[in-house]
């Protein structure tokens, strides 16, 4: 929008723009930009003949809003900005050219370090001009509903002059000071170099005024508003060495590194970014002059136990060198070693001695850390520890001394103890022939390492740890058990008279007779059993009879289980059981005639008999014909003469009768 004064003098309807995207350059060599910086410009040219006049011309492009990641200004993210330039009298009366300004701001700068940028600007006329920093414009809103209005984000048209300047976060931000910091960023007003070293991390809003005079008289003022991006750059190369600590000396941080009882030391370099890094080599002090490696990792010969110093130095003697600085401390050896002593035989603890030495002198070795193998650790100098199980255990000592020198020795102890008392289960058995036991060995220590050796009174062995045995005689029977360690420890212990297997029955029955229906449903069982002296018979409708021989009648069809339990004199048992078919004997009747009269003498066709256990049934009647006249799925549903018992009446005559059951 152009303005004569306040009042609108025309709208131009802008091109689109000419669209470049900015490059991320920083005037250090040795630093990196970080990634995902972008940055573009649009240029919109257009060109307006205006009359000479006595009152201003302002022309004017206002959009909202800016980058809600802005740190130094009052809510960015409602707050647009207004881009003008003002054509004033004087200006008009003598042709003024506006000065334009000569390098695009950089769009990134690095925290931390020098900036030096030339914000200068040419003027055609050879006008002085003068810089500073200055407050950029508001313009606009946040309203997206109504984006055209004065509050809108692209109000059109713009508003007339005069303009609200952004309001700065005070303090420690200003327009003299947009990027806060102290000493504050700084421009030459004459030559419009800005000079500092930003040191706050952020996007800043920064405003800088030419203002043009000629023979001492104002003729114009250039206001540009653009963003600054301080951010943290990576070095192009850093020396970096693998270290186990590190110390200052000489106001250096030296990367320390500790050899232990040796002298040829290998130090990594860890440096990076190694594309950049075109020369690397060492350089150590020894017995009083500089000595030169040149390798990547450097393993240098000391003459002895000491302190030595040395230095990694990248790309030298250019721009984009970085130095690191090491300290070798050479310490006397230190030696892991210990010794146990347990009964071999006998379960208990085991005692550990510590023998460990070390270079640095006696008690010099300050911390001790066991590890017995089983989850088990210690942090005294001489513990003792008792294993929970039998085994081969891999024992670790882990010793360190004052120097933090450390030295680890592991040791295999063989621990196989035999029990103190040998105990299984059960502890009697009084059962029936066959008398199947599982004896359960609940001795320990003991695992499948041990010989086991069990001998069950009847002749018969095992070598499991916990067996199962079958007594097939009857009688008292002594157990024996041997345990033997893979040491040789061995340990035994008999059980006296632990077994008593007492004589059984033997059950059985034969029935009769062998087929059995529902029109025979009574059986005689006759007693096979042998050595009994008590009878017990079950039957499926809860009938218990206790004769030797019994007589059953079945109620029901299908299959019927019958158990026999006889009892010996010892109180011992046997069962033995039949599963016998009851067979569901089907008798099915029709007659050959009926008369339906309806005299109440034989009216009705029906079949009779017993249908016992039928599933499906089906009858039909054919005239001679081959017509079907009656079907039934129903055995009690009777014909009645006529056709489907509903139509007519079928004549007097000969009839197929067919029935089908299932």
């Amino acid at each position: 929008t152009v303005f004569h004064g306040t009042s609108i003098y025309t709208i131009i309807t802008l091109q689109a723009p000419v669209v470049t995207s900015i490059q991320p350059e920083i005037s250090n060599p040795c630093l990196v930009v970080p990634p995902g910086i972008c940055v573009e410009e649009g240029v919109y040219t257009f060109t307006l003949t205006l009359p000479k006049s006595n009152e201003s011309y302002t022309v004017s492009y206002q959009r909202c809003c800016r980058n809600n990641t802005i740190t130094n200004i009052v809510d960015p993210g409602n707050v647009g900005a207004t881009y003008t330039i003002e054509l004033t009298p004087e200006a008009q009366q003598v042709c003024n050219s506006s000065p334009s300004f000569n390098n695009f701001p950089p769009i990134v700068i690095c925290a931390g370090e020098d900036i030096d940028f030339d914000f200068s600007a040419t003027d055609p006329d050879g006008d002085q001009l003068v810089y500073e920093f200055c407050a950029p414009f508001k313009g606009g809103g946040p309203n997206t509903g109504q984006p055209t209005i004065p509050t809108g984000v692209a109000p059109d048209p713009d508003l007339p002059p005069p303009y609200i300047p952004v309001n700065f976060i005070s303090p420690p931000y200003s327009p003299l000071n947009p990027m806060g910091g102290d000493p504050q960023v700084t421009i030459d007003p004459a030559t419009g170099l800005i000079t500092g070293v930003p040191t706050t991390l952020g996007q800043f809003v920064v405003g800088v005024c030419v203002s043009e005079y000629r023979n001492g008289q104002l003729l114009s003022v250039l206001r540009r508003d653009f963003q600054f991006n301080v951010t943290t750059c990576d070095p192009t190369v850093v020396a970096d060495i693998a270290e186990d600590t590190t110390v200052v000396k000489q106001g250096r941080t030296f990367n320390v590194v500790n050899a232990c009882g040796t002298t040829q030391v290998t130090i990594d370099n860890s440096s990076y970014q190694q594309q950049y890094i075109e020369n690397a080599y060492w350089e150590f002090f020894i017995d009083g002059a500089w000595q030169t490696i040149n390798q990547w990792d450097a393993t240098v010969t000391l003459p002895g136990v000491g302190s030595y110093d040395g230095q990694l130095i990248l790309n030298p003697n250019t721009d984009c060198g970085d130095t690191a600085f090491v300290q070798i401390n050479v310490f006397p050896a230190i030696e892991a070693d210990f010794d146990y002593d347990y009964d071999t035989c006998v379960a208990g603890p085991v005692q550990f001695t510590d023998l460990s030495t070390s270079g640095a002198g006696p008690g010099s070795i300050v911390q001790w850390q066991w590890d017995f193998g089983e989850g088990g650790t210690a942090a005294v100098q001489n513990p003792s520890y008792t294993y929970p199980e039998p085994g081969y255990h891999d024992v670790s000592l882990t010793v360190t001394d004052t120097n933090s020198c450390s030295a680890t020795t592991t040791r295999t102890i063989s621990y196989f103890p035999v029990p103190k008392t040998l105990i299984i289960s059960p502890t009697t058995f009084n059962g029936c022939q066959p008398a199947e036991i599982f004896f359960d060995n609940l001795s320990t220590p003991i695992n499948e390492e041990y010989d086991i050796w069990w001998e069950f009174g009847d002749g018969g062995t095992s070598t499991e740890i916990s067996p199962t045995h079958i007594y097939q005689d009857t009688g008292i029977f002594t157990i024996s058990l041997s345990v033997v360690s893979p040491l040789g420890c061995e340990t035994d212990t008999v059980f006296y008279d632990w077994i008593r297997v007492r004589p059984s029955p033997t059950a059985g029955f034969s029935y009769n007779p062998p087929i059995v229906s529902r029109f025979e449903p009574t059986v005689t069982f006759t007693d096979q059993s042998k050595d009994a002296v008590k009878w017990q018979w079950f039957f499926p409708d809860g009938t218990v009879e206790t004769l030797p021989n019994v007589v059953h009648t079945f109620p029901d069809t299908g299959m019927q289980q019958v158990v026999q339990v006889v009892t010996h004199l010892s109180g011992c048992t046997d069962t033995a059981r039949a599963l016998i078919d009851v067979i569901p004997d089907i008798r099915y009747f029709l007659p050959n005639a009926f008369s339906p009269n309806y005299d109440g003498v034989n009216d009705f066709f029906r079949g009779a008999g017993v249908l016992d256990g039928v599933q499906d049934f089906h009858l039909t009647i054919w005239n001679r014909w081959g017509e079907l006249i009656f079907e039934s799925f129903d055995p009690d549903e009777r014909w009645n003469g006529r056709k489907q018992n509903t139509g007519a009446e079928a004549p007097p005559g000969i009839y197929v009768v067919v029935a089908t059951m299932r």
